[in-house]
């Protein structure tokens, strides 16, 4: 495992796990020297907004970085790769749910440099033999045991509701009520992090060499903003005040994947697709860290 804890934590790597404290574009040459049978690419810069105010950041970060991450596997011969890539890659869809033949517009600079390390990764998989998968995230979720989520800058709706029945947070908004959809509300595609990390080993066995194929990882069912702080409300026992504010520019009203082509090809089935088991290890996970 390699990370250089920029957000990362190291209380979160799992006992008997080698740990390498770096930076991966300047440390993949070395590693995979060791010969290792795949990569399993997680790491990038990830905020929106960030992404176009430090465009700068993200080019290198995540796609100068991956490209020596790519010419590291070549030189090495690691066979395998498989790619944490995102929906972001689609910017506003024109049809919902989101088929991966969809065309990919990105609205903003991180989903362009998610985009362009795709891009890469089909070139390098067919010029030099790699087996590639892309996993395009949708809104990923939950918590499994000890390891969830712990941003520096929270984005996220779960993790944001559940701050204000810790008390962090006073409320929770809403960003447009007027949206078309069955509440008005915005809709999102959530998946279980357990169901996705089962996507990943998945998609490690099924990567065939010379090929680079995507897919969308989401439980298909959207789940509406008042409908996730009503079961937030639910599970903590916690009235969650909600305040509705103006909508925000660029938001989808919904974004939902359709992830047939995954469960077809790699034989992956949601198994916490329901919304209250994803907000009810999220809150088990939130409360315990808020204790300690």
């Amino acid at each position: 495992m390699v990370d250089d804890l920029s957000t990362g934590h190291a209380d979160a790597i799992p006992d008997g796990c080698k740990f390498v404290e770096a930076d991966i574009a300047s440390a993949a040459g070395e590693l995979l020297a060791e010969q290792f049978d795949g990569v399993l690419h997680f790491a990038a810069k990830s905020l929106v907004g960030e992404s176009m105010e430090q465009p700068q950041k993200y080019w290198q970060g995540n796609v100068v970085t991956s490209l020596r991450l790519l010419d590291a596997m070549r030189e090495h011969g690691t066979p395998r790769l498989v790619f944490s890539s995102t929906a972001a890659t689609y910017g506003e869809p024109e049809s919902s749910p989101i088929t991966e033949d969809l065309p990919t517009r990105p609205t903003n600079t991180y989903g362009a440099t998610k985009l362009a390390i795709d891009h890469a990764i089909t070139s390098y998989a067919s010029a030099h033999g790699i087996g590639a998968v892309s996993l395009r995230y949708f809104n990923v979720a939950g918590a499994h045991g000890a390891f969830g989520e712990r941003h520096a800058v929270e984005t996220h709706l779960i993790p944001i509701v559940l701050q204000v029945a810790l008390g962090q947070r006073e409320q929770v908004q809403i960003f447009g009520e007027d949206w078309p959809t069955a509440d008005g509300t915005c809709v999102r595609d959530y998946i279980h992090v357990t169901d996705l990390a089962d996507a990943h080993l998945l998609a490690l066995e099924n990567a065939t060499s010379g090929q680079h194929r995507i897919y969308n990882l989401g439980n298909g069912t959207g789940f509406s903003v008042k409908q996730v702080i009503d079961t937030c409300r639910e599970v903590t026992g916690h009235p969650i005040p909600a305040q509705v504010a103006p909508r925000r520019a660029g938001d989808p009203a919904t974004l939902v994947a359709s992830s047939q082509r995954a469960r077809a090809e790699l034989g992956w089935q949601p198994q916490r697709a329901d919304l209250g088991v994803i907000v009810g290890d999220a809150w088990e996970f939130t409360r315990a860290r808020h204790a300690s």
